[in-house]
């Protein structure tokens, strides 16, 4: 019975209630990129956009979208739950409420929301609920969280686009991922900072659909 409890309350989502307390200290983590040297958490170059990214395990998303031309900074952390600095240790109960995320720094100028949401879509599951492969729980649900609401509004025609095309291949799945504003962010310990490039061995496969998504028109 209590693993049975254990599994449901992996896969429902905590209200604000009942979610763990957390604590008023963010936890520590490194002030630097282990790939590039550029500030962890700013400031940034005037101009440049942020966006929150949900796609399973953070390890293997982070490193893909480091390497994207035109992002400056990526770092991976919890977001979208209700426990304030929660620890991974916490957040994997599922009784925090929040999924793994990066959080994507990039140059418009360079490379496009809709072209980032673009490698999203295509390179995890995002029509598997509150899961990613053999991870199961609400922290590994898919999720974008945006800073305004003209993202929002750019991951929903994105999102609707990968959504036709799975239909026009002949899939059953419905995207399932969660487009919501960014609410607080917490910066993940730093050994999860950049974790498969200190150590190269590591494990956090992405699995995509195999369905590439077509870039809707500009709303």
């Amino acid at each position: 019975m209590f693993l049975i409890d254990m599994f449901n309350k992996k896969m429902t989502m905590p209200t604000a209630e009942t979610a763990l307390p957390g604590r008023a200290e963010p936890l520590s983590t490194a002030e630097t990129h282990f790939v590039s040297g550029r500030p962890l958490k700013g400031p940034c170059p005037e101009g440049f956009r942020t966006i929150y990214l949900g796609m399973g395990c953070f390890w293997g998303a982070e490193r893909l979208l480091w390497k994207v031309p035109g992002v400056y900074v990526t770092a991976v952390g919890y977001q979208g739950g209700f426990t304030p600095n929660p620890t991974y240790q916490e957040t994997v109960t599922g009784l925090t409420g929040h999924t793994e995320v990066v959080k994507v720094v990039y140059d418009p100028k360079v490379v496009s929301l809709e072209a980032l949401l673009r490698i999203f879509f295509e390179s995890h599951d995002p029509t598997q609920g509150m899961r990613q492969g053999n991870d199961i729980g609400t922290t590994y649900r898919s999720a974008i969280y945006a800073e305004s609401a003209d993202d929002i509004d750019a991951a929903l025609r994105v999102r609707d686009a990968f959504q036709q095309a799975l239909v026009g291949a002949g899939r059953k799945q419905t995207v399932t991922t969660q487009i919501a504003p960014a609410g607080p962010f917490y910066y993940a310990e730093d050994y999860h900072q950049q974790h498969l490039a200190k150590n190269p061995g590591g494990q956090c496969a992405l699995r995509g659909l195999g369905v590439s998504c077509p870039l809707p028109a500009a709303g």
